[in-house]
């Protein structure tokens, strides 16, 4: 993968038609809290049962390591309306089957499932991936069962390029 490294791959500051992008932070610890506390969020993934605020503190700080090393990392999602946040969604970079690639990843909070907001942030990225020129190419990582984020990446034109699996858990790739 063609990957420019002097890009910022944060979206921080952008915005679509009804969200603002920005660095997550600390502050907003007990709005996605919500997120690890609710069952449903993690029923498409294979991952050790932690307590929800272990959970949280532990993706906390895997999205300040992404971002102290140059590895991209998840934005706060703003609900224009309501300043509220609904979810993450940014640009990270993984490796995959041996191979380095960008990702467009988000996680809503599940009272804002089904609103468009997955489909408009994940868009949002993959624009601002072709406007910085930042990569040829952008995957996301679906577990087999996840068939809403699936509908995402196909609004998104993403096509499914492979099956394989990612940290123990079989995923489809969709690449644009």
């Amino acid at each position: 993968m063609k990957m420019s490294k002097e890009n910022k791959f944060l979206l921080d500051g952008e915005q679509s038609a009804r969200l603002n992008f920005r660095k997550i932070n600390r502050l907003d610890f007990n709005a996605w809290l919500k997120f690890f506390e609710d069952p449903n969020t993690s029923i498409h993934w294979n991952m050790p049962k932690l307590a929800p605020k272990l959970a949280c503190e532990n993706w906390y700080d895997k999205q300040f390591h992404r971002y102290n090393n140059e590895l991209g990392g998840l934005n706060a999602l703003i609900e224009k309306t309501s300043d509220r946040l609904i979810g993450h969604c940014g640009l990270l970079i993984q490796t995959v089957d041996g191979q380095e690639e960008l990702e467009v990843g988000y996680s809503l909070l599940p009272e804002f499932w089904n609103k468009g907001y997955a489909t408009e942030a994940a868009k949002k990225c993959l624009d601002y991936t072709c406007e910085h020129k930042l990569s040829e190419t952008v995957i996301s990582i679906i577990s087999l069962t996840n068939h809403p984020s699936e509908k995402v990446a196909r609004k998104n034109g993403m096509k499914l390029s492979h099956q394989t699996t990612y940290h123990g858990n079989d995923v489809n790739i969709f690449r644009t």
